[in-house]
């Protein structure tokens, strides 16, 4: 197998789960019957013989296999097509998944003729349980079907097909204007009746229809659309609709470095990443989504905040165990793969700021107040009266010591002041205003006491300590200071000083040199795309505009062909790392491109009428 590279691959999905497709027409991670179920195709994570579904033309079995000459999306949707131009003629596969409305999960793979006469090969080898079971293979009313425990796989299509025991060919011919339709549809094992065949071309007019109808709500008209965009399709496909949880990533284990082991589950919902998707949506136009996030957060966070989790499942669930699958040797050799996240039991006392920061926004957006919403934001806040001044693991929930984040500190005066001005807005019960407006002022002073170094004018990435982080640049963009603060600008000039690359891409923090093992890890990682960004705001905002558009179209560039990006760059090798697509990097594209938009069209004259 030829080495992967991350960005090889693209999206589809249908807001419960996703599948990602190689360039080759290889669709090698799909769990099912929600993103955060085990794989039945796990090969992303390891070889075929851990499930793949190859669609794409004949070749020999010693033969490389060719990749999409072209590849895209379908207009603004998650409709993807692959053309390949080979000896005999060019040929087209369109793969998507359906939004189920209440059917079972399905990938649709349809094969069209463009010209001359190809020959066409599918490969079905499905292997439940993350790679690890093999499922029983039979036949039921001509139907294949593939069984194992709870799960039960459907392939529908008009091509003959054949087994060896473990996968399940159709080698077939196509010829302008012809089509050959493949479903794979899930259904509980034990469910007594068969599901419904599907009309592959019904369901490929619903799913264009349905992102045509989302996309024409966006109210974003600025530069850089396109990609805006394309970033709010991944993040849309990165809900899941029953619930109104947002994952932070469909995907695990892809590594932050290649044969390192910095290698985790990203298919849950971190309050901190759904909290600032959220706002990016709120700020494009999509207040449905708000409602339903919302109704989530009120389900997830039940209780007393003394039990809040940073991060709990799609559905609100509150166990994440950690564990490891040693039968997956990792992409591209990356050990081990993961599944669960123990960072689930960490202190992140920022988390609180982004969730009332979204709550905020969510008002300002004009979403309807919330009697549940607001109390449980003033118990949050309660909880931050007592706990604010305490060490914890901070926003890259590092492994090490807990410590005084100067981040986690920040993110804590923005929960009481987001507090504040909703109850100036008359939307909160105000008995506690000049608490909280005491407290306000005590996070403030002991911030900018502790956590500021005047020798270096900047501020550091804990109390005590030398490092930077690059979370210091969201000062100016949450309000803790004013752009033009002395102290803001001397930040944003060391950070990058001391945590760029020579392209303007920016690390969370050094990994080496004298700050190794600082998040107790061994090895090393890429630049984090989403920090890249915030340098983009942190220039803008402190006058520094032209430069801050520059590097913003450089990281544009970084994007796959299909405008997807991953958590991390590696700036010497030129490629993604981590899971991918990463809402984080989406957020922050989509959030960059709305803050610059605004701030040319500030500095721009006033035309006389």
């Amino acid at each position: 197998m030829t080495s992967r590279r991350i960005e090889d691959y693209a999206l589809i999905g249908d807001m419960q789960t996703a599948t990602l497709v190689r360039r080759d027409g290889t669709a090698d991670w799909l769990c099912l019957p929600r993103f955060d179920s085990s794989a039945v195709f796990a090969g992303l994570l390891g070889t075929e013989e851990h499930g793949y579904w190859r669609v794409g033309p004949a070749c020999d079995t010693d033969e490389p296999r060719p990749a999409a000459t072209r590849r895209r999306y379908r207009g603004d949707s998650l409709v993807l097509e692959m053309e390949w131009d080979t000896p005999t003629g060019t040929v087209r596969v369109v793969d998507f998944m359906p939004a189920r409305d209440g059917h079972a999960p399905q990938l649709v793979r349809i094969v069209e003729g463009v010209s001359g006469r190809v020959a066409m090969q599918s490969a079905l080898r499905m292997s439940f349980g993350y790679g690890r079971v093999a499922p029983w293979l039979q036949r039921i009313d001509g139907r294949p079907v593939a069984v194992a425990g709870p799960d039960a796989m459907w392939l529908d299509t008009d091509a003959e097909t054949y087994s060896d025991g473990k996968t399940t060919f159709a080698d077939f011919t196509v010829s302008p204007g012809e089509r050959v339709a493949f479903t794979l549809t899930w259904q509980s094992a034990h469910t007594p009746s068969e599901p419904p065949k599907p009309d592959p071309g019904e369901e490929l007019e619903n799913a264009e229809k349905f992102w045509a109808d989302w996309v024409g709500q966006c109210s974003y008209e600025g530069p850089w659309r396109e990609s805006v965009i394309r970033s709010l399709i991944t993040l849309k496909a990165l809900t899941y609709a029953p619930t109104g949880g947002i994952v932070a990533a469909p995907t695990t284990s892809l590594p932050e470095e290649v044969g390192g082991v910095r290698n985790w589950d990203y298919r849950f919902c971190w309050l901190r990443d759904s909290a600032i998707t959220l706002n990016a949506l709120l700020r494009t136009g999509y207040r449905g989504e708000a409602r339903a996030w919302r109704n989530w957060l009120l389900r997830a966070v039940a209780g007393d905040p003394d039990e809040l989790q940073i991060m709990y499942s799609i559905l609100g669930e509150r166990d994440l165990t950690e564990r490891e699958l040693p039968w997956l040797p990792g992409f591209e050799g990356s050990a081990p793969v993961r599944v669960g996240n123990g960072a689930a039991d960490q202190l992140q006392l920022d988390v609180y700021g982004e969730v009332c920061e979204a709550l905020f926004v969510a008002h300002e957006s004009g979403l309807a107040p919330c009697g549940d919403t607001a109390a449980l934001q003033l118990r949050l806040v309660t909880y931050l009266k007592d706990h604010w001044n305490q060490p914890d693991e901070g926003i890259w929930e590092v492994r090490g010591p807990r410590r005084h984040f100067v981040h986690s500190k920040i993110m804590a005066w923005v929960a009481v002041d987001r507090t504040i001005k909703l109850i100036q807005a008359g939307v909160m019960p105000s008995e506690e205003l000049d608490e909280l407006l005491e407290l306000r002022n005590a996070i403030h002073h002991d911030v900018c006491t502790k956590g500021y170094d005047r020798n270096r004018n900047t501020f550091t990435q804990s109390y005590g300590s030398d490092e930077l982080d690059a979370s210091l640049l969201l000062i100016p963009r949450v309000g803790f200071l004013p752009p033009d603060d002395p102290r803001v600008i001397g930040t944003v000039d060391a950070v990058r000083r001391e945590l760029s690359t020579s392209q303007g891409f920016v690390q969370r923090y050094l990994t080496e040199g004298a700050q190794a093992g600082l998040d107790g890890l061994p090895g090393d990682e890429g630049t984090f795309l989403i920090c890249s960004f915030w340098m983009v705001d942190a220039l803008a905002l402190t006058g520094r505009l032209d430069k801050a558009k520059r590097l913003f179209e450089r990281l544009l560039t970084l994007s796959n062909d299909l405008g997807l990006l991953a958590e991390e760059y590696d700036p010497v090798a030129g490629q993604q790392l981590g899971n991918f697509p990463q809402a984080f990097s989406h957020i922050g594209l989509v959030d960059s491109a709305i803050l610059l938009h605004q701030l040319e069209r500030a500095k721009a004259p006033v035309m006389a009428a």
